[in-house]
């Protein structure tokens, strides 16, 4: 399994990263972690085709975590061709944000024949959810969006990986953690607590009770992306945009 980071940054474009998307590609699946709206930018540059994806998991309902669907609809309709179904998980209400969402950008979109269909499923805290053979269990987080946030936890090929999505502290993200051979989690803030993001110190404190083999920091702000050199690199990773890993 490869982890392939198409972009690891804020809304903001902090450090000139793109927005929230990891490719993923399992024998059973490759799939893609979050659709920010850099995403189909970030796969051109990085040589990754959009009709290799089976699925998309969506965390949460902000743009810079699942804006880049309707640019996939766009490109599979008029650019890639793509005849196969695309299957998009997400919370509560992510067809109807999605429809608005596309008609706002790209006016008619949705009501033409894109040649494939798009197919939506909808997580149920913290019960198991197969799409295109891979299954996940999704955690409800803090991040208000307009509908639950989930925190995400993978599990195929043998394998464990969890992300937290954009969330602030909740206990529950040491249970989304335990024993996961990649432990993804958002950092936007180096010693800043806020309610609704994770900063350094706070996972820091907390690294021992994640218990995740790895720990890839994500989603950083220019602050924490200035404080980088202070990161532990025996216990953390820090992620770029095109970063590959295998699991």
């Amino acid at each position: 399994m490869r982890l392939t980071i198409i972009g690891c940054g804020d809304a903001f474009g902090a450090g000139g990263r793109l927005q929230t998307s990891f490719h993923v590609r399992s024998a059973p699946s490759t799939f893609l972690i979050d659709c920010g709206t850099s995403t189909l930018i970030g796969m051109r540059r990085l040589g990754l085709e959009p009709n290799d994806i089976d699925a998309v998991f969506v965390t949460h309902l902000h743009g810079d975590h699942f804006g880049g669907l309707p640019w996939f609809l766009i490109d599979g309709q008029y650019v890639s061709q793509r005849t196969r179904p695309l299957l998009v998980a997400g919370p509560r209400g992510i067809e109807a944000r999605f429809l608005t969402a596309a008609e706002a950008l790209y006016p008619g979109v949705t009501t033409n024949d894109p040649g494939f269909k798009l197919v939506f499923h909808e997580y149920e805290e913290q019960k198991p959810l197969e799409v295109g053979g891979v299954t996940v269990i999704p955690f409800e987080v803090k991040h208000p969006s307009g509908a639950p946030p989930y925190a995400l936890r993978f599990m195929l090929e043998g394998e464990v990986m969890a992300f937290t999505g954009d969330t602030g502290w909740v206990e529950v993200l040491c249970e989304v953690a335990r024993g996961a051979d990649l432990f993804i989690s958002e950092c936007f803030q180096y010693d800043v607590t806020l309610p609704i993001h994770l900063d350094y110190a706070t996972i820091d404190a907390n690294y021992g009770r994640l218990n995740a083999k790895r720990v890839l920091l994500t989603h950083m702000g220019e602050a924490m992306l200035s404080a980088t050199g202070n990161v532990d690199k025996s216990r953390y990773l820090i992620a770029q945009d095109g970063m590959t890993l295998d699991l």
